[in-house]
């Protein structure tokens, strides 16, 4: 039988050089892309933290941790909106499983 939602973690980098208002407005747009195709359950924003690495000669990111419930599909065109989306350093979204 076909999966038809399933528990999902979205973890993603925003640039820390942005200014505040645009990283809320990233976080929002993320949020509101998860709440129209499925159940945000939990967003938690680590905020500013050192890079294991330099990504593109920053040495610091902007953390967000979000999981939510949704289609199978869905998680496919998160990751192709974290991948358009400028100002996002890093991302991953994640099955949970059962």
């Amino acid at each position: 039988m076909a999966k038809v939602s399933g528990k999902y973690e979205a973890m993603y980098i925003l640039d820390a050089a942005l200014a505040e208002d645009a990283i809320a407005a990233l976080v929002e747009k993320f949020k509101s892309l998860v709440e129209q195709n499925g159940t945000l359950t939990e967003v938690n924003e680590w905020g500013k933290r050192r890079l294991a690495y330099p990504i593109d000669h920053k040495n610091e990111g902007y953390y967000v941790l979000m999981t939510f419930e949704a289609g199978p599909a869905f998680p496919a065109e998160l990751g192709r909106n974290f991948n358009i989306t400028d100002g996002v350093i890093r991302s991953m979204v994640v099955d949970l499983g059962e």
